[in-house]
Parts: C-alpha cells; structure tokens; sequence
C-alpha cells in the first residue's frame, strides 16, 4: 500500500501571506522615514541647539563668561533657581495629593476634575497671567489689600511663583494618575486591614510605588518652570533685576542688541535643559520598567 499524504486545502483568505503588518516596509520605505524623522530632528532641534551655542561663542569663551557674571545677569539666574526651588516641591505635593484624591476616591465629578488638570495645558500662559493679575493686581480688592499691608503678588517674586506653579502643575499629576490606577487599592487597603496608620501606608506602600513616576514628573517640571516665559511675562512686569527671570532677561538682552548677552544667558538656560533631560533619560534606560505604565496615558 502507497502512502498517501493527505493535506488539507489552503484557505487563501487567511493565510499568512494575505495579510502583510503594517511595520513590514521594504528597506527602502523605512530608509525614507528614518530620514525623514532625522532630518526633522536636525532641522528643528539640532540647528537651533547648534546656533544658539554657537552665537554665544562668537566673541570667545572669556566674552560669554564675562555676561553672564553682569549684575542683570546673575540676578536673573538666582531669580530662576529659586522660582524653580519653591515652584518644583509644591507641584509635586499638590500632584501626589491630587492624584491621590482622584485614584482612591469614587465621587461625582471626577472627570471634571480632571480635565480641570489639565486645563493648563489647554490655555495660553499669557491667559494665565493676566487672570493672576486680574485678582491679585492693585487695582482688585484683594490685590489691592495685600499691597496695602505689605505683601504685593503681582511684579514680585510671589506673583511669579503662583504663575509658575500654575503652569507646570499638571506635569506631576499626570505622570502618578496612570500609575495609581494601575496598581489599585489592594496594597494600601491591606496595610490599613493589618493596622497601620494613613501616614505609615502612604509613607510604606504608596510612595515607593510611585517613586519614579514622581521622578520623571518632576524632572520634566523642573524643565518646564526654569523655561517659561508667557505668564511670568505678564505677572513680573519686567523689573530688571528684581522680576526678570532668565527667559525674560534673554528677551531684554536681545532687545537692547546685546546679542552676545542674550545668546550665552539662552545657551546656560539650555544647559539646564540639556541637564534635565539626561537624568530623565538615565532614569528611562535604568529603571524602564517602572516607568512602563507612565507611558499608557
């Protein structure tokens, strides 16, 4: 008897080859994008980097140094570090209240409340400076009462850290949101079951789940108070060194055609920046699985 290899009849339609992934490219389609999303890169972010270190230098190091050690100068960066110091520690204890608040709590209204978080993201800074002044400025009742007593918001450092504070909060909250609900109640709900207290839970349990998200949140915070400049522009009036952050001073050099001044104080602000994102990108490469769920949102 003859063996006889019977095999069943192909079904074209779902074969394998019927269907080809979207990532299958030829080597030349994916060459193509590539060199688009590098040229994109160079042209948008490379080139400015480039010619902004480079305008800094054109006199020489000595020239660059020596305006940035100007009284404006130095004042402005003392300014900026120490809006950054105060703005950074209370956007990450509203942030992990506010995420704390929105993952534990079922109530009516959560959804508002969370687009109200991220309502700085939706409005211009300049929006939101001009609403600072409209209520704490002279001429409203409030504003014009605290400046009466001695403690004036608006164009004073308070102003610029309410503005700041503002701008950047949703930068912490957003990153522990996704993070809190991914891991539930389960934990802390059984640290309360074999009785300890609210602090010891939060202090034990939540905070060391959450830690790099709170990191990398407040990373990309600090980034983003030592750069803005729309609702500072507005609440700081512009003050030379008393008001003037960094971005604002670069503005004022650039402006008055001090072109070696504006460029070495825009070169140190990217330095900061450049400073920023090397720690977010150590914490990414180091700790990529903590921070897994940050990115599902």
């Amino acid at each position: 008897m003859s063996d006889v290899t019977l095999s069943a009849p192909r079904d074209t339609a779902h074969s394998p080859r019927a269907f080809r992934r979207p990532t299958d490219e030829t080597p030349l389609a994916r060459a193509i994008l590539i060199a688009i999303a590098l040229g994109g890169l160079a042209l948008l972010v490379g080139a400015p980097l480039v010619a902004v270190f480079a305008e800094a230098l054109t006199r020489g190091w000595g020239a660059a140094v020596a305006s940035l050690q100007s009284r404006d100068a130095l004042s402005a960066i003392r300014l900026t570090l120490l809006i950054t110091a105060i703005a950074v520690p209370m956007n990450a204890a509203f942030g992990i209240a506010a995420a704390w608040f929105i993952t534990k709590f079922d109530f009516r209204g959560k959804a508002f409340l969370i687009t109200l978080i991220d309502l700085p993201f939706s409005i211009s800074p300049v929006v939101a400076g001009l609403c600072i002044v409209l209520l704490f400025g002279a001429n409203s009742a409030m504003g014009g009462w605290l400046v009466a007593n001695g403690y004036p918001i608006v164009f004073a450092v308070p102003g610029i850290v309410l503005a700041t504070v503002f701008v950047t909060f949703p930068f912490v909250a957003r990153e522990l949101i996704p993070v809190m609900i991914e891991q539930g109640r389960s934990e802390e709900e059984a640290a309360l079951t074999l009785g300890a207290s609210g602090w010891r839970t939060f202090r034990t349990v939540t905070l060391p789940n959450i830690r790099w998200a709170l990191l990398y949140g407040t990373l990309l915070c600090t980034a983003r108070a030592m750069g803005e400049f729309g609702a500072v522009a507005v609440v700081s009036g512009k003050i030379r060194g008393q008001t003037a952050t960094m971005p604002i001073t670069i503005e004022m050099f650039y402006n008055e055609y001090l072109s070696v001044a504006a460029f070495s104080m825009a070169a140190l602000l990217t330095g900061f920046a450049l400073i920023t994102l090397t720690l977010k990108t150590v914490l990414e490469l180091r700790h990529a699985d903590q921070l897994a769920a940050t990115r599902r949102h």
